[in-house]
């Protein structure tokens, strides 16, 4: 596998179209700040860092080229084009073998075009396109998997046995056999390239050379692009490496199975110049001749499962193991790759910067190195420009974050000591002044809370509202399990508060006009105050009974005020199936993911807009709280929301766990951990952990176990099933944990399972229907993506923090 396993990071961008010189600068920008620059003259770093490489003997020579805000700055040669057999000078018009850049430059490019033709779908299964791929247990591997390298393909094809041409490579590519399940581990593999080239060519009609030259190359006026160089062109190539014959590779693609392919292969045997190069990278930053932005913004961010640490956008190396060359100031954000001869470009939106390094360090006996030169040429331009970054830029990176970039990949924090003060407490230090107290008047007050409505010191919001002057605490209102949160029952009638005497309205039971309140119960108030820890699960009712209170607040035009509280698993990860339109129940307010990363505040905004409630409405947010905080992260007290939540590892499975417990298996309920167990009288424990385990499902592990519950579904009956243990709650996609596990039992107990249950709390008939068709869980994750990324732009009007 001769790519960029070993290295893939490092450069940026621009273009201005130089002249083939071999000096360094644009003069016209020596002193033009306006383009970013502290000085030109800085550049001298990066030909001194390139000089020293040389020196060293990792390379024998290189091109630089480095571009931004839409002009070349620095263009230079360094070194020698060739040692051997003859010693020839570098150049900036060299013709380099590109390596694995061919992978993002042609074979991307290329497919995305396909794609916004409407001749590929990103998320079908490659058999689609190409029949035989389906052989050896790959029909749910996906387009976007081949992409992303999470396809669980091997990384080459073996070059063992004696093969060539195109049609061979073709037999080996169908037939290859999976070492991982699709989506599970990211897994840098040219057959997923090598295999997008034979789709391209299906697709198109047209060879991937033809294709390239016509759709991509001609375009862009890359006139010294191609595959297979045309003899004039040989001088100007630089070498590559001696072959198994003894030969040097000059004008021959260098990566072995590409040369067995004859020169043209998704993976590799693409050769540029850097100049070149500078034209395609600002085609991407600023461009639409052969793609359009939003498929150019599609390929460059996030798109692999979304659970997953290795960032990778399609085709396009984000932030993965392999790219911490892109160096110290470049952020996760942008995007490049490298190819293993020597070569790279890495490209950075928010800087309006990319750099384009060019070498053969592999000349002339493949002992050179350019991981240190990538890394310490990326960090040297960025030190050289005089960036700054916008506050849209800023929202540009926290949404392919999340967090913050140490979050990321293999620098992600597993948590943090904060000190979060809840909206109770930002009131209480702001002395009520949101609920405006009247000594006179006092402001009168209708509570929705119940046993997590705490403030720091560990005081009951109703307590602390029914002792402030110039507040009179009407009213409480109970959610489902009451106000001290301890029922389990839909039978709860209205009571009084012991400590205050106030009387308690129970705003839950079997019938909806039982879960909202009513206009008597509203009448004798001025304002609302909501005070609940949610558990940030669609189908966790204190969202739905927000949102009542949020329609009642309106029609009876009441303000009403929401105290935000943490949402405990995070407000990162947008996660699951969105609700289907007209589904909504007292399970799923809105058409919003399982997991929907907001905090109740957010929701209350998100609901009060996107429904048009037109709530007077008054958020008082929290203080100190991050988004990609856990709630250990949070330095609060755990209350257990509810009698079955006693745990932040059990709400951390909820979204997945608690989404199946409609169907007829035992979720734990009446055990001392309810949510991480699994099971039924009729599973056999073995059997179903060992078919799980062998899913390899990212962040978790299973335990066979047998249990009998004390309460719920099954109680005292014997149960065989799983212990679920949580290795990695960042690597955890727990609605998708939920579909493999209802994919598990109706692959196992087809007769037993009643699968119809699961879109009670689902909400979602295409996911159902993926699963009773036996289709792969992850294929069917794949198809809640475009869905989740647009509920991610409609909600981002409404975050916080």
């Amino acid at each position: 596998m001769r790519t960029g396993t070993r290295n893939y990071r490092s450069a940026l961008r621009v273009v201005c179209g130089l002249a083939l010189v071999v000096t360094s600068i644009c003069p016209s920008l020596l002193s033009q700040r306006s383009h970013g620059l502290r000085r030109v003259e800085n550049f001298a770093d990066v030909g001194a860092i390139v000089q020293d490489a040389i020196d060293r003997g990792n390379t024998p020579g290189a091109v630089v080229l480095i571009g931004h805000n839409g002009h070349i700055l620095y263009r230079k040669a360094f070194g020698s084009r060739s040692l051997e057999p003859t010693r020839e000078p570098m150049t900036v018009g060299t013709i380099f073998d590109l390596a694995s850049l061919t992978k993002c430059i042609a074979t991307t490019t290329a497919v995305m075009q396909l794609v916004e033709a409407g001749r590929i779908r990103l998320n079908d299964p490659v058999r689609a396109y190409l029949p035989e791929f389906s052989q050896n247990g790959k029909s749910q591997v996906t387009v976007r998997e081949l992409l992303t390298h999470y396809s669980g393909l091997a990384p080459d094809l073996d070059l063992k046995e004696s093969w060539a041409g195109r049609d061979a490579a073709f037999k080996l590519a169908m037939e290859a056999k999976l070492v991982n399940p699709p989506g599970v581990r990211f897994v840098y593999s040219d057959i997923n390239f090598e295999t997008l080239g034979f789709l391209v060519e299906k697709v198109s009609g047209m060879s991937l050379n033809e294709y390239a030259a016509k759709k991509i190359f001609a375009p862009l006026g890359m006139r010294e692009t191609r595959f297979l160089p045309p003899a004039g062109w040989l001088p100007r190539i630089a070498p590559t490496q001696y072959d198994e014959n003894g030969r040097m590779l000059r004008g021959v693609v260098h990566d072995p199975t590409a040369r067995r392919m004859g020169g043209v292969a998704g993976h590799a045997g693409l050769f540029s110049t850097a100049d070149d190069l500078a034209k395609f990278a600002q085609e991407l930053l600023s461009g639409h001749t052969i793609l359009t932005r939003s498929a150019i913004e599609k390929m460059s961010t996030p798109q692999q499962p979304a659970n997953a640490a290795s960032l990778r956008g399609l085709g396009w190396d984000i932030d993965s193991p392999f790219s911490s060359n892109r160096g110290e100031f470049l952020p996760v954000g942008s995007f490049g790759h490298t190819g293993f001869t020597g070569t790279s470009l890495w490209i950075d939106p928010t800087t309006d910067t990319y750099i384009i390094l060019l070498a053969n360090a592999v000349h002339p006996n493949g002992k050179g190195s350019m991981v240190s030169l990538r890394s310490r040429v990326a960090t040297a331009v960025i030190h050289s420009l005089d960036l700054t970054i916008s506050e849209e830029q800023k929202l540009r990176l926290a949404r392919i974050t999340g967090y913050n970039e140490s979050m990321m990949a293999e620098r992600r924090f597993i948590a943090r000591n904060g000190e979060v003060k809840a909206g109770i407490d930002v009131l209480e230090e702001h002395a009520f002044r949101e609920l405006h107290p009247d000594s006179e008047h006092p402001v009168r007050i209708g509570l929705i809370t119940n046993q997590t409505g705490l403030d720091a010191r560990g005081q009951r919001t109703a307590d602390v509202l029914a002792q402030t002057p110039g507040i009179a605490l009407k009213a409480i209102f109970s959610p489902e399990h009451g106000v001290a949160g301890v029922l389990d029952t839909s039978s709860i009638g209205n009571s009084q508060d012991a400590a205050t005497g106030v009387p308690v309205y129970s705003v839950y039971g079997e019938t909806d006009a039982r879960r909202r309140p009513t206009p008597e119960e509203l009448a004798d108030l001025d304002a609302i105050v909501y005070d609940i820890q949610d558990m940030g699960a669609r189908f966790y009712t204190y969202e739905s009974t927000l949102g009542y209170f949020l329609e009642a607040a309106a029609k009876a035009h009441k303000p009403i005020f929401v105290l935000d509280r943490p949402n405990p698993i995070g407000g990162v990860y947008v996660q699951g199936p969105i609700a289907d339109p007209g589904s909504e129940s007292f399970v799923s307010y809105g058409q919003i993911p399982v997991r929907h990363g907001m905090t109740v505040g957010e929701l209350a905004q998100l609901f009060n807009g996107e429904r048009s409630i037109g709530a007077t409405l008054t958020v008082v947010p929290m203080e100190g709280w991050m988004r990609g905080d856990w709630f250990d992260s949070t330095g609060r007290m755990w209350i257990n929301p509810s009698p079955n939540m006693r745990s932040l590892t059990e709400a951390t499975l909820y979204t997945g766990i608690g989404m199946i417990e409609g169907t007829n298996i035992s979720v734990g309920r009446g055990t001392d951990t309810p949510f991480e167990l699994v099971g039924a009288p009729w599973i056999d424990a073995l059997g179903l952990s060992a078919y799980l385990n062998a899913r390899q499902i990212d962040g978790v592990r299973f335990l066979p176990v047998h249990f009998t519950p004390t309460a719920s579904i099954y109680a005292s009956q014997p149960c065989g099933g799983v212990n679920i243990v949580v290795t990695a709650r960042d690597s955890l996609d727990a609605p998708e944990l939920g579909m493999e596990i209802a994919s598990a039992l109706i692959h196992l107990y087809p007769n037993q399972f009643k699968a119809a249950a699961l879109d009670g709390l689902m909400r979602n008939k295409a996911t159902l229907g993926g699963l009773v068709a036996g289709e792969d869980p992850r294929r069917i994750a794949e198809d809640w993506q475009d869905a989740a990324s647009r509920f991610m732009t409609e909600r981002k009007k409404y975050l916080l923090y």
